[in-house]
């Protein structure tokens, strides 16, 4: 988990590009974390961002 937003940003990007799939950047706990999306479901986290490797990344709220 990282502390700093732009730099899971960064993370959240490259990951979608490497695996081709979405990816959602969350806050969990005052961290921010990735995860596929797929992955997520039912998780205590907030969500903040997706990255779609095919037409990049927006904001959820």
């Amino acid at each position: 988990m990282q502390h700093d937003l732009s730099l899971a940003q960064k993370h959240a990007w490259n990951l979608a590009r490497t695996l081709m799939t979405p990816i959602v950047l969350f806050k969990s706990g005052g961290e921010y974390g990735v995860l596929p999306a797929d992955e997520i479901e039912d998780a205590d986290v907030e969500v903040l961002f997706e990255y779609d490797p095919y037409s990049g990344g927006h904001s959820i709220h």
